[in-house]
């Protein structure tokens, strides 16, 4: 009898052995904890000052979205504060992350993210858009992304 493979023997690699996380995810998790660190000995710190400082070290494409983005948030929703989240520019309420910005480069990604948590008030239904990919911010999209903090936001 043939045996057929499993997706738990199937790891996606092209020899089906697991290759554990990427280079990219290890720097992301040590990012985080760094983070962690940071905020269990009560440093505050300028939060924004270091969304700013890592939007300032993108490579362009993703540095004009990121800074874009940064100041629709700040005018849509100015009561969310911005934060590092895994590296990446965050915006949280009372403390919980409710979107952030993902470099395409970070990831090695086709293209950036503009993503939600579950704390963003976005709930549509069964089924609704937690992620959007970005590749250019026209005035419609910059429309379209004030509407959705406003939504998220409550």
């Amino acid at each position: 009898m043939k045996r057929t493979q499993s997706s738990a023997d199937n790891s996606g690699s092209a020899a089906g052995k697991h290759e554990g996380f990427t280079a990219e995810e290890r720097e992301a998790m040590k990012e985080r904890a760094k983070e962690l660190k940071t905020a269990r000995r009560g440093s505050k710190g300028d939060p924004e000052g270091e969304v700013l400082a890592k939007i300032a070290e993108m490579p362009e494409a993703d540095r004009v979205l990121a800074e874009k983005l940064h100041e629709i948030v700040k005018a849509s929703a100015p009561e969310l504060t911005p934060r590092l989240w895994y590296g990446m520019p965050a915006y949280a309420r009372n403390g919980k992350v409710l979107c952030f910005f993902q470099s395409a480069q970070k990831f090695k990604s086709k293209y950036a993210t503009l993503g939600f948590s579950d704390q963003a008030a976005l709930d549509d239904g069964a089924m609704w858009p937690t992620s959007y990919a970005l590749t250019k911010l026209t005035a419609a999209e910059e429309k379209r992304i004030g509407a959705l903090l406003k939504q998220a936001v409550g």
